[in-house]
């Protein structure tokens, strides 16, 4: 059986001594989900925001034993995760739109080449939607790799708020890599909140099984407070909003406002904000990505302690002493309300979540951010006369030069009015010192050398061209005065969208348009229907899915785990502080596949097995009743190891005694 801990010592000393310096160890969640990987196969991994994804894949990728692909949806995280699993000694390669494109194209040679032999490949999911260079020097060492990792996963699912087309495009990168015949990488998938149609839409996309979706049942941040405000008017709304930075002033605050250049947009505030003596910023996703990493950065140091953002401040953020999230709009979505508070106390300790709305805030985000998402027909006509303006057939694609296309190419694809070829550049222009004589003649077939025209006149193959460029690009048979271009090479199958393909689009359109009007409606329910923190938690949680009886598990402890009650965290403190192994609530069997859960099932280092019950609830007649129950089954099957302690004052003083007795071996 894989031993995750000793694997874990192994692989990473560095990190391992900084676990035991501070009493930290691999949690059991952890430790099944890296299991489940590299037992079994395909994985999804559903955890809390600052549950430790991170260490998850670094070890599911060490033990898969190739070469790791780490798809990131952010170039800031991309970038913090790079340098964190080389400080642990392992060669990476990075791959992002923030790096210089000469400097791209010579690591990824390199790569293919085996001039640079990384154990993980960090890349953002542009890269692998668009970027043909990548995709050739991937496939030139497919044999190598052994997982795909997949970060904020929802991302996939056209069904989320965060829906992102890139995404959409990892499993057509997979099938462009490997045939039918071909053991593909095994896929982890991670994220902290899916709701039940999201975990459908990715389980199908990645072919996992549901016996492979790991869920870790203390999904609840319960240690974030969470208060919702309704107010009248938006002078009300913003004179309170005043109000809680000045009560949080010495903290550090994180307020998403959703909205860039409006009267009450991220600028306006944090000019405000300033003006009232606050160390503060606005951050959006129209800035660079050099803008936003400079922003997290003095964030994280201190050097200031308020940020207006917009959602581009989001997934994968890792600063861990956020102390207040203010939502001065309402969100989209429960999912997305959840995992934009998860941004906050990812050290564990106290925080606070405001959540400030009008019945306007409701209205503006249904019409404005629900419905002005998705494109107009009269939009979705335009932007296609652009992409077929020159007739059915290929066409190179600037993807990235045009937002329309951007926005409106997911219901091409999908209503079949156009496919992607391939990924490619627009001309061969920038070829040069060619020393390959079948890519010469190719050249030479046209003055232009433009992509197109050299297809139609030399009658190859756009792929079979594509791939001889970057072939001879790779092995040195060719230079480039200037790396090559990015381009989606399409083929446009129909002239004009038929009044058939608009009214499938159209009605697709509507469809998902209702089910995130829904999303929203289910938010306005809950928040409106559950007047305390530990309610509202509870309610989210099992809208997420967690298991029934888990929802109560609302207290931390050192070790990490969640318990019922402030008894029981006393309790599995002083186990931890005094060196004992325990684990909390592991089920335990006695008959026929029947099992119960004792508190704490205590490991001796004899390997001897006792179990810890905590009764605080003696004099309720229900569970009086059950713990009989329990009684008789520790006595038939378990005689001589059941520990007891009762609910009372000296509570520490009893579970002492106990520990004392366990650590000098009377038990």
């Amino acid at each position: 059986m894989l031993n995750i801990d000793e694997a874990f010592k192994k692989n990473f000393p560095k990190l391992a001594q900084k676990f035991e310096e501070n009493q930290f160890a691999i949690k059991e969640f952890q430790k099944t989900a890296i299991s489940n990987v590299i037992e079994r196969d395909n994985t999804l991994c559903i955890m809390p925001t600052g549950g430790g994804k991170s260490l998850i894949y670094w070890m599911s990728g060490i033990l898969s034993g190739g070469i790791t692909i780490v798809i990131s949806p952010l170039i800031s995280l991309i970038d913090e995760q790079s340098e964190k699993i080389a400080e642990q000694g392992f060669e990476v390669l990075t791959i992002h739109g923030g790096m210089d494109s000469a400097k791209q194209a010579k690591i990824l040679t390199d790569f293919a080449n085996k001039i640079i032999n990384p154990k993980f490949i960090f890349v953002s999911p542009e890269k692998i939607a668009t970027d043909g260079l990548f995709e050739y020097c991937i496939r030139e060492r497919k044999k190598e790799i052994t997982l795909l990792a997949i970060d904020e996963v929802h991302c996939v699912s056209q069904w989320g708020t965060s829906f992102r087309p890139f995404y959409k495009r990892i499993p057509v990168f997979l099938d462009c890599l490997y045939d039918d015949s071909e053991d593909k990488p095994k896929i982890l998938a991670l994220t902290a909140t899916l709701n039940p149609k999201e975990v459908v839409d990715i389980c199908s996309e990645f072919k996992i099984d549901k016996s492979n979706i790991i869920r870790d049942n203390l999904l609840m941040r319960s240690e974030i407070s969470l208060k919702v405000l309704q107010f009248s008017n938006e002078n009300e709304k913003e004179d309170k909003l005043w109000d809680i930075i000045k009560i949080h002033k010495n903290e550090k605050i994180l307020i998403y406002i959703y909205r860039i250049g409006s009267e009450r947009g991220v600028e306006k505030l944090a000019d405000k904000a300033n003006e009232k003596g606050y160390k503060s910023v606005c951050f959006h996703g129209e800035m660079t990505a050099k803008e936003r990493k400079e922003i997290i950065d003095r964030y994280k140091n201190n050097e200031i302690s308020v940020i207006f953002a917009t959602n581009a401040f989001g997934m994968g953020i890792d600063i861990p002493d956020i102390r207040v999230v203010i939502h001065f709009m309402i969100p989209e979505s429960v999912e997305q309300y959840y995992q934009e508070v998860g941004r906050a106390a990812r050290d564990g300790n106290v925080a606070n979540a405001y959540l400030l709305y009008t019945n306007k805030n409701i209205d503006v985000k249904r019409k404005y951010f629900i419905d002005g998402s998705f494109p107009s027909a009269e939009k979705l006509v335009d932007t296609y006369k652009k992409i077929a303006e020159q007739g059915e057939g290929l066409h190179t694609l600037p993807y990235f030069e045009d937002e329309e296309v951007q926005q409106c190419l997911p219901y091409y694809l999908d209503s079949g009015v156009l496919k992607i070829e391939c990924k490619g550049f627009s001309d061969l222009k920038s070829l040069s010192n060619v020393k390959d004589k079948a890519l010469m003649d190719i050249i030479n077939c046209t003055k232009t050398k433009n992509l197109i025209t050299t297809v139609k006149r030399s009658k190859i193959d756009v792929k079979t061209i594509v791939n001889k460029v970057y072939e001879s690009v790779v092995k040195g048979f060719t230079t480039t005065t200037k790396p090559l271009d990015r381009r989606l090479v399409v083929d446009v199958l129909e002239q004009e969208i038929s009044e058939a393909k608009m009214q499938y689009i159209q009605s697709s359109i509507h469809e998902k348009c209702e089910y995130k009007h829904g999303l929203l409606d289910y938010l306005v329910f809950l928040i409106a229907d559950n007047s305390s923190s530990n309610e509202l938690h509870q309610e989210i949680a099992k809208y997420l899915g967690v298991e029934k009886h888990m929802l109560n598990r609302i207290y931390s402890t050192l070790k990490g785990d969640r318990v019922r009650s402030k008894s029981e965290v006393i309790i599995a403190n002083l186990l931890a502080q005094n060196g004992i192994s325990y684990e909390y609530e592991k089920k335990l069997g006695y008959e026929n596949g029947k099992w119960i859960e004792p508190d704490f099932t205590i490991t001796l280092p004899s390997g001897k097995e006792l179990y810890w019950e905590h009764l605080g609830m003696l004099g309720v007649e229900s569970y009086d009743k059950r713990w009989l129950e329990k009684q008789d089954i520790y006595d038939k099957y378990y005689s001589g190891k059941l520990i007891v302690t009762y609910e009372g004052a000296t509570i520490t003083d009893s579970a002492l005694a106990i520990i004392n007795k366990l650590s000098s071996g009377d038990y």
